[in-house]
């Protein structure tokens, strides 16, 4: 296999990966708030060699020294992009959506091993789950409870005849018998997306490595408690759309495409090239 291959075959592997964040991108149009993945690429290491002795004797070249020859291309990063989706007005009292970029709810999920972790969403899309005859627990519409300012589960005595939830986070509960039931729904503002990665489901969460990247959860996420709870912007009766653009993204996945196939064809070209070298006599 010849250098052309190689590099080809390097920034093939590369140009499928970023097809498959588009195709999620997608795939995910219609899902309540989520955000997109944008990626950026960049050289692979490029090797450098010699044609010259003496860097004297490049005397009056304009290019640089030496020649460079590349290897190929990679993606750099693929970063969340938390631009404010459209908002859709549902009139339902457990639907609801942040007006501000960047703030996020705090749900609790299930890991594949049967652990909990606390995970990060914008579907503001909310249900109320029975845990008995005389108590309910708020949950995410795959069944994940809700968590408060104090990272614990949300949950109401008795069943709820009316659910309203303020500008800034406090979910009310009215009973029947006329009492009122509060609770400050858990939300934290995203200050390194960067750092977060998709955890399915439409959640968001952080990397295993934390220690490795050299940051702290508080490096990454504000927690919107206290008096920082007057910066939350929610909208009860609405829930935000997915922030994807369809016309950005088929323009992408055509971009990606004619590159796919340019670096395919320069494979081609490669192995007709060897297939003429072999067959001299």
């Amino acid at each position: 296999m010849n250098r052309t291959m190689i590099t080809a075959t390097n920034t093939l592997s590369q140009l499928q990966k970023q097809m498959d964040i588009i195709s999620n991108n997608i795939a995910n149009i219609d899902t309540n708030g989520y955000k997109r993945r944008d990626s950026t690429f960049t050289d692979l290491v490029a090797q450098e060699f010699r044609n010259q002795p003496h860097d004297r004797l490049e005397q009056n070249r304009l290019t640089p020294f030496n020649i460079r020859q590349g290897t190929g291309a990679k993606i750099a990063q693929s970063q969340i992009v938390l631009s404010q989706g459209s908002l859709k007005t549902t009139e339902r009292s457990l639907d609801t959506a942040f007006t501000a970029e960047g703030q996020m709810f705090r749900v609790l999920a299930q890991n594949s091993d049967g652990s909990s972790a606390v995970r990060l969403t914008r579907n503001g899309a909310f249900y109320l789950s029975p845990l008995s005859d005389n108590e309910t627990m708020l949950v995410n519409s795959d069944g994940h409870p809700v968590l408060d300012e104090s990272s614990r589960p949300i949950t109401f005595t008795g069943k709820p005849t009316n659910i309203t939830v303020s500008a800034t986070g406090t979910i009310t509960a009215s009973m029947p018998n006329g009492s009122k039931q509060e609770a400050n729904l858990g939300v934290v503002f995203v200050k390194k997306p960067q750092f977060l990665e998709q955890k399915g489901d439409n959640l968001l969460g952080f990397p295993d490595n934390l220690d490795a990247l050299g940051v702290t959860e508080n490096d990454i996420i504000t927690e919107m408690a206290g008096p920082e709870r007057g910066g939350i912007s929610i909208k009860q009766g609405a829930l935000e759309q997915s922030n994807v653009e369809m016309s950005k993204e088929m323009t992408d996945l055509i971009n990606v495409q004619r590159g796919y196939q340019f670096q395919s064809r320069s494979i081609t070209l490669a192995d007709q090239m060897e297939g003429l070298v072999n067959g001299i006599r």
